[in-house]
């Protein structure tokens, strides 16, 4: 979970122990995932490292305590001089202000002067989601062509449930023998992000899906194992997945953007589409705020101008 550059970070101790009870709380507490906490400590050393630079010595509480508005706005420029972009920038002052939040609880600094820097604005992307023709074709295990037949039918289980349940990759892959969805099941109870449950309808398709996989699977998922198995046996990595959808998405002419994420992407853009609501969209796929799913209203409006500039006849323009 750590930094590999953390053994040439020059701090002081009480730093550095401040840096591992902070990760021990977002980890314990938080629940944050060791992605987010690996990314949290590389910007919060990344700072340091600058503060070493930047005051002359190792920091130390003191000189954390002493920091002013000016000594982030330093560590931004910086960072944009290697070449970090406004995302890249943005989260990395989002984990030194969780650190220095921490601190602050414990009576140690006051987070005011990172609190008074703007992020700095970033590029909106737009999800790109696959029509709903290629996310059928993405999830039979037919358009696979795996040496092994269970092999194939175990991707198609894993795609179905992103594109039929909009779940992400890591709570596919969380669900275990006990809690795989078989025929008859009707909802699934799944932990996402900051550990917030939810509960999502399961459709027939996707229980046959993982029905079919149980059924050539060579190994038996024990109830409080993995559900999904690699081919010696242990828990499948989510790596595996990706590459299967990469072999799949050259296979069919898709574009690089068809990734096993697209897939929960498309879920979310066809049931919009389809007289979804938002809030029930939101609900199913477990953000905690509103205005992260309402990007996908921009998607959809998007789709619709396309096809409105290909198909009307007073679209287009003089040459």
């Amino acid at each position: 979970m750590s930094d590999p550059d953390s053994l040439l970070v020059s701090a002081k101790a009480d730093v550095n122990a401040a840096v591992g009870d902070w990760l021990d709380h977002l980890g314990s507490e938080r629940r944050l995932s060791d992605r987010t906490l690996v990314a949290y400590e590389r910007d919060v050393r990344q700072f340091l490292r600058f503060l070493t630079n930047h005051l002359a010595e190792p920091p130390g509480l003191e000189a954390l305590r002493e920091l002013r508005p000016a000594d982030f706005r330093g560590f931004l420029a910086s960072r944009r001089q290697t070449g970090a972009e406004g995302r890249t920038l943005a989260r990395g002052l989002a984990g030194i202000r969780s650190f220095l939040r921490y601190l602050e609880t414990l009576g140690q600094v006051n987070a005011a002067a990172s609190a008074a820097i703007r992020p700095p604005r970033q590029k909106r992307s737009l999800p790109k989601p696959v029509s709903a023709g290629d996310a059928m074709t993405l999830v039979d295990a037919d358009a696979a062509d795996d040496a092994e037949p269970w092999v194939a039918a175990r991707n198609a289980a894993v795609l179905t449930l992103l594109y039929g349940c909009g779940l992400r990759i890591s709570e596919a892959l969380s669900l275990t023998g006990r809690t795989a969805p078989r025929h008859g099941t009707r909802s699934l109870r799944v932990v996402g992000k900051g550990g917030r449950e939810r509960v999502v309808p399961v459709l027939p398709i996707v229980c046959d899906a993982v029905e079919d996989y149980l059924r050539l699977c060579p190994y038996v998922p024990q109830p409080e194992g993995p559900l999904f198995l690699g081919v010696r046996g242990g828990p499948l990595g989510p790596r595996i997945v990706q590459l299967a959808m990469a072999k799949l998405r050259r296979a069919l002419g898709l574009p690089e953007s068809a990734t096993p994420h697209a897939l929960r992407h498309s879920f979310a853009t066809h049931l919009l589409a389809g007289g979804g609501d938002l809030r029930t969209i939101q609900e199913l796929l477990g953000h905690a705020s509103l205005s992260t799913t309402q990007i996908y209203t921009e998607v959809d409006a998007a789709r619709l101008l396309d096809a409105y500039d290909r198909a009307h006849p007073r679209s287009r323009r003089p040459a």
